[in-house]
């Protein structure tokens, strides 16, 4: 008798190899999945760990210096010899011709890379397609940009030719012990006289700035100052009285006197790491516009608060639509703390939140003729991707 089972077994261990082949083919492609992921993982949180060190570093100096109570302070003539170096103009080439603005250098230590970069305003570097960097002495380098961030205004630059060392860095310190009133100084180049400098105080903070490269949201916790800015200026330091680093220049109120702004110290610190290592920082949206409620809209709309900020627009499909959040619904509180205007909702969202937490909007809406406060959960999402 014949074996018939000899086709059958030879099918069987054909099956069989198939079977492995693709249960090895799904593991390597699991593993790569996996490793992509923890990849990602490992960088943000190698970010997140050169931010806190940056940050305590930061507001250790600023406790240092604020505990001083004005002693070390120096003359603006002594302060101006101790910084100028490290001031620096940026020219860029752009299909529009020559452009040029400010930074300086500071001397970055994190995880993964360590030595000195330049920081500037995002919008003195975009659509260059090269760049260069001159130092006071009429040193110059080429530069790249490491990383930028529109929604903040700021940017990275490195030159892969200067030197590691031999360079004066500025060091940062927090803007979180700043107050109104605060002597500040700011160098930079306006209309490329190198090295100009200016001074004035802190007429304001926590602003928020409409820019208009980030999409029209508003830079939280900006800086006002009276100290005048010029064309050119954008990207400079913003010292306090010791020298140190509390903001970066960048807008000033056309044809105004003495109203300019400044990126706060905390918000470069609280990014570095993620511009050094060419991330995307997560912002958090909600998805909606607005205006501030005025004595005027509380009246006409018969509200109980005359503060707070009204609703105009929720975008389809973002996060307040998932929330159920309305126009005409005016916010009053996010996690219990007071929304004043929307200088509050963009100042809370960037110090407080990140995508994918959940928070509590207290809004005030109208049902049936009768306003009333009701409490909406709210998921955080990563901000769209700003205009290119």
């Amino acid at each position: 008798m014949s074996n018939e089972l000899k086709p059958y077994t030879s099918n069987l261990s054909l099956t069989t190899v198939i079977v492995i082949a693709v249960i090895v083919i799904a593991s390597l492609a699991g593993n790569i999945y996996t490793y992509q992921i923890f990849s990602s993982t490992v960088r943000s949180l190698e970010n997140n760990v050169g931010t806190f060190q940056n940050q305590i570093a930061a507001l250790t100096e600023a406790l240092k210096s604020y505990n001083q109570t004005g002693t070390g302070n120096i003359s603006l003539s002594e302060l101006y010899e101790n910084v100028k170096d490290s001031i620096v103009l940026i020219r860029g080439q752009t299909s529009l011709g020559e452009i040029s603005g400010s930074g300086f250098i500071y001397n970055y230590s994190g995880p993964t890379f360590s030595g000195p970069v330049i920081i500037t305003n995002y919008h003195v570097v975009r659509g260059t397609t090269s760049r260069s960097i001159t130092l006071m002495d009429g040193k110059a380098y080429s530069v790249r940009i490491l990383g930028s961030d529109a929604y903040v205004d700021l940017a990275v630059l490195f030159a892969d030719d200067m030197p590691s060392d031999g360079f004066k860095s500025l060091p940062i310190v927090s803007s979180s012990l700043l107050n109104i009133g605060d002597f500040v100084i700011a160098i930079g180049n306006p209309y490329e006289l190198i090295g100009s400098m200016t001074t004035g105080i802190i007429s304001q903070l926590g602003r928020a700035i409409p820019e208009e490269l980030a999409g029209g949201f508003s830079i939280a916790n900006v800086i006002q100052i009276s100290a005048p800015l010029n064309p050119g200026n954008s990207g400079g330091p913003l010292l306090n009285s010791k020298g140190q680093v509390v903001g970066v220049t960048f807008a000033i109120i056309e044809n105004s006197t003495g109203v300019g702004f400044a990126i706060p110290s905390d918000t470069i610190l609280r990014e570095i790491s993620w511009l050094v290592n060419n991330d995307v920082y997560p912002h958090s949206w909600i998805g909606v516009s607005g205006t501030d409620v005025t004595y005027e809209i509380a009246q006409e709309k018969g509200a109980s608060k005359t503060f707070g900020w009204l609703i105009v627009s929720v975008s389809d499909n973002g996060p307040a639509k998932k929330a159920g959040l309305q126009p005409q619904d005016i916010i009053l509180a996010i996690n219990n703390t007071m929304i004043v205007n929307g200088d509050d909702i963009s100042s809370y969202l960037e110090e407080e939140t990140s995508p994918g937490d959940v928070i509590m909007i207290t809004v005030e809406r109208e049902v049936l003729f009768v306003r009333s406060e009701i409490i909406l959960p709210l998921e955080l999402e990563p901000r769209p991707p700003p205009p290119a």
